[in-house]
């Protein structure tokens, strides 16, 4: 049985749960907000980092040392296999050649070949790094690499 299957009979559309609509109603007076604090007034979200009146977790743990996170280099990263899938024998294949072929999506970032899957395919290639495996089946292929 799938959930399409389901009809106005069997509850298929349930009524709305009408809120606030007296004590006799059994979600009256609180109206499900439970009693006292920001939870219960309009407007309040939680925030999510807010511990109460505790120090912060983030505050707590002493900041220490150096990360190498913001000066990293990220690379788009393109596979061998997807060159071979795109590319006519023969083909020059540039940063822009794989953006506007779906192969790199953010134009700023220097591009990385990997040697994942096989090249049978005569390519030039232009990126900024190569993996030592995508650089020998590119040659092997009779291409050409080079480092932009």
């Amino acid at each position: 049985m799938n959930i399409a299957d389901i009809t106005k009979l069997a509850g298929k559309d349930r009524r709305r749960k009408r809120i606030g609509r007296g004590e006799g109603s059994g979600s009256g007076k609180t109206a499900g907000r439970g009693d006292k604090g920001g939870g219960q007034r309009a407007g309040w979200g939680l925030r999510r980092l807010q511990e109460g009146g505790q120090m912060p977790t983030f505050r707590r743990i002493p900041k220490r040392g150096f990360n190498n996170y913001n000066f990293t280099t990220r690379y788009a990263i393109v596979n061998v296999a997807s060159l071979e899938e795109r590319f006519e024998n023969g083909a020059h294949v540039t940063a822009e050649a794989l953006r506007l072929c779906g192969l790199v999506r953010k134009a700023g970032l220097p591009i990385k070949v990997l040697g994942e899957g096989d090249l049978k395919k005569k390519l030039t290639v232009d990126a900024a790094k190569f993996s030592k495996s995508a650089e020998e089946k590119i040659k092997a292929a009779g291409g050409e690499i080079k480092v932009v």
